[in-house]
Parts: C-alpha cells; sequence; structure tokens
C-alpha cells in the first residue's frame, strides 16, 4: 500500500473488474488497477474518517460507511467528489457491516448502538426510509451479504447469549 500501516479490508469489484478497497485505519478509499496493479488512493476529505465497509451501486458509485464518524459516504469515480449523511445516532453509531439490495438500497448496521440498528438507505432519493432494531442486541454486525435468490439479507453478529450450551460455552446469535 503507498500508505505506511494502511490495511486493505472490504473489497468490492466494480463492474469493469477493478478492485476497491477501504484502507483500514486511514481516511482513505483505493481503487487497483486489474491489468497494472498500480494503486490509486482516494482521501476521504475528512482526516478522523475511519472507513469499515464499502458497497457499489450498480452506477459504479462507491458507498462506504465510515466507523470514526457515524457516516454513510459516497464517492463518485467520475466526477472524483465525495457526499455523506449522518446515520441515524451520529459519531456514535459506529456503522460497520453493509450490504446492497436489488433495488439498489444500501443497507448497513449501527453498531454502537444497543440494540444494533439495522439502518436502510435509498442511494437515489439519497435519505435513509428504515431503521429497525436487531432483536438479540447484535454486539457487532461485521459482515452482510445480499442473496438476490430469496431476496433476502444475511448476517452474522458477535453478540454472545447467556444460555450455556453442555459444553460450557455460550451460544451466538
Amino acid at each position: 500500500m503507498p500508505t505506511p500501516h494502511a490495511l486493505p479490508y472490504g473489497i468490492k469489484l466494480v463492474p469493469d473488474g477493478t478492485p476497491w478497497i477501504v484502507l483500514l485505519g486511514t481516511n482513505k478509499l483505493a481503487a487497483v488497477n486489474p491489468d497494472t496493479l498500480r494503486i490509486t488512493e482516494y482521501v476521504i476529505p475528512h482526516e478522523d474518517a475511519r472507513p469499515r465497509r464499502l458497497e457499489i451501486s450498480s452506477d459504479n458509485r462507491i458507498w462506504y460507511a465510515d466507523y470514526g464518524r457515524g457516516t454513510l459516504g459516497l464517492y463518485y469515480p467520475e466526477k472524483k467528489s465525495f457526499k455523506e449523511w449522518s446515520l441515524t445516532a451520529g459519531k456514535p453509531s459506529r456503522p460497520y457491516g453493509m450490504a446492497m439490495d436489488g433495488q439498489g438500497h444500501v443497507w448497513v448496521v449501527e453498531t454502537g448502538m444497543s440494540p444494533n440498528l439495522f439502518v436502510g438507505f435509498d442511494t437515489q432519493a439519497e435519505k435513509i426510509f428504515s431503521i429497525t432494531a436487531i432483536p438479540s442486541g447484535g454486539g457487532t454486525v461485521r459482515h452482510m451479504h445480499y442473496h438476490v435468490a430469496t431476496e433476502n439479507t444475511w448476517f452474522g453478529t458477535d453478540k454472545e447469549n447467556s444460555r450455556p450450551r453442555a459444553s460450557g460455552r455460550y451460544w451466538i446469535d
């Protein structure tokens, strides 16, 4: 990575095969030219931004969850510009897991809240349209996946339940 100590994280491909990456521990996104393997970094215009995950809409816009600032961000590669929206709880929301559904909505989980909040964002209207508390509380939702065939979004949590198994370990919701 061109930036020292940056950790590639949250990798997704745009339709032309270009990988886009969150550079964990920085305020940057990056793209890798698949032919030359040249890495180009894009600086989110906030020093304290700390993106974790990203999704790519059908129009090749790059959406990212800013864990450090509690925002949902958008990078327009063609315009080379950024736009952001505060999530429901603002900075304490700590958004992490993300998924893009079949209608082009971004889903992000606010993991700083208890219970975690499953938030839907309409990328065309550019507004939040759904907020749902995760019944188990959630703990932290790190990974999400939209399953096209069933139109369901799957995610796992790292929330431990208080009911012990026979082995003495705990159930994981």
